[in-house]
């Protein structure tokens, strides 16, 4: 961490280490491994870090703009594809954290969180999250300076993290892949006039302007097809089956007015993009999913764009390594949502780690995740060799062998075999 005293530094470097493990219920705070140090004197000095008002939210996101900034120095012509997505922390039963906001429901309650994750364009790998932010009831907590206006909607937010994103020097090969939810007339006007390259899913229901007609894409996809514009461009899954992906390209005029907040109607200049359209089959031809994708980037193939948005579930499996599948945040005891957003960047270092595990290609790092994969005990599906949560669990139990063998000699950690005698029946 950069203008950070050494004593904080390393504390910093305490933790991320300490969020190297699988948490639960039952261990949902910052891991203790063996050593003089207790689990609660590990919890409280997390506590005063997080609670330490020098350790603000833009000083520990800089680590993980260090590690994109190397990134794109070791990959300087590769796409940088960031994914913007958002996921709702519940905490339900947590009534000490006084600034919980409504999900809905009056039994709903807890944060927003708002990622931007940077994902390598020419396979998938995730690579950082660049921007992180925390919606509370009265505030919004953001690594990004200035914070968003809490009055302000996701997607009026969106067009400053882009413009903030300028800042990393991943140069001009950046295209920002968005979910459903940005599917705005008004918004994708302002991504266009700011020079923006987008990648965003459309509704079927869009009235676009297409060979001098204006229809819908749910429409322009059943005359595309019924002309044979569709051509096959690979095997994917699909709900754990094997399907087969098509694909058409054209492109459409967006020229009405956009619907603005109060149903208020904004004329604006027609903006011409790409629509290339994603239609999942199985073996008998039979249409499984569709999706109709809008962009303004020129330089790719349509197929490249639809994989690109294939690797948004990247942000989800993101989501889902904070939460049921590595980290627990919504376990955790932190009473503010301030300290929540401070320990869930020192959680994102830890997945970062992993990350860079899983896409090693050196023999010998490739060994490594593989012992800790056994490690781990995760049973992995057939054909997979390693998981990000496999890799995150075995992480812990190989700093703990560590720690274990650092303050005890081998023939004391073999004597203590000798209490598990029990298990073994006397055959005698």
């Amino acid at each position: 961490m950069p203008a950070v005293e050494p004593r904080l530094q390393n504390r910093y470097a305490i933790l991320v280490q300490q969020h190297l493990h699988g948490a639960g219920k039952a261990n949902a705070g910052p891991g203790a491994p063996p050593g003089p140090n207790s689990a609660f004197a590990a919890t409280q000095a997390a506590w005063r870090f997080l609670h330490n008002q020098r350790v603000t939210l833009p000083l520990l996101v800089e680590p993980l703009h260090e590690v994109a900034r190397l990134w794109r120095t070791e990959n300087a012509t590769a796409w940088a594809l960031l994914i913007h997505d958002w996921s709702a922390l519940s905490y339900p039963t947590h009534p000490s954290k006084k600034d919980r906001k409504s999900h809905g429901s009056k039994f709903s309650r807890g944060y927003d969180l708002g990622s931007v994750l940077l994902v390598d364009g020419r396979n998938g790998d995730p690579v950082a999250p660049v921007e992180m932010e925390l919606r509370t009831a009265q505030d919004i907590y953001s690594t990004r300076t200035p914070a968003p206006c809490h009055d302000h909607s996701r997607l009026d937010n969106l067009l400053p993290a882009m413009q903030a994103a300028q800042g990393l020097g991943l140069t001009e090969r950046v295209v920002h892949v968005i979910d459903r939810e940005a599917d705005s007339l008004a918004h994708y006007r302002d991504w266009e006039a700011n020079r923006r390259c987008f990648l965003v899913r459309a509704g079927e229901g869009r009235y676009v302007r297409w060979q001098d007609e204006e229809l819908t894409l749910a429409q322009i996809q059943q005359q595309l097809q019924a002309q044979g514009a569709f051509c096959r461009s690979r095997e994917v899954t699909y709900r754990g089956q094997m399907a087969v992906q098509h694909i058409a390209e054209t492109a459409v005029t967006l020229d009405r007015p956009a619907w603005q907040p109060r149903k208020q109607r904004l004329p604006g200049e027609p903006i011409t993009l790409r629509l290339v359209i994603s239609r999942v089959c199985n073996e008998r031809g039979q249409t499984l999913a569709v999706w109709y994708l809008l962009s303004n980037v020129e330089a790719v193939a349509a197929e490249t764009l639809a994989l690109w948005y294939y690797w948004r579930w990247r942000i989800e499996s993101f989501f889902k390594l904070l939460k049921s599948a590595g980290h627990a945040v919504e376990q955790w005891q932190q009473e503010s949502g301030e300290a929540i957003a401070k320990r869930l960047l020192v959680a994102a270092m830890a997945c970062t780690l992993v990350w860079k595990l899983e896409r090693a290609t050196k023999p010998e790092v490739i060994t490594f995740r593989d012992f800790l994969v056994r490690l781990s005990g995760r049973q992995m599906k057939y054909g997979t060799t390693h998981t990000a949560p496999a890799v995150l669990a075995g992480l812990w139990v190989y700093l703990v062998m560590l720690d274990a063998v650092e303050l005890h000699s081998f023939e004391e950690l073999q004597a203590m075999k000798t209490h598990l005698s029990f298990i073994r029946p006397d055959t005698g």
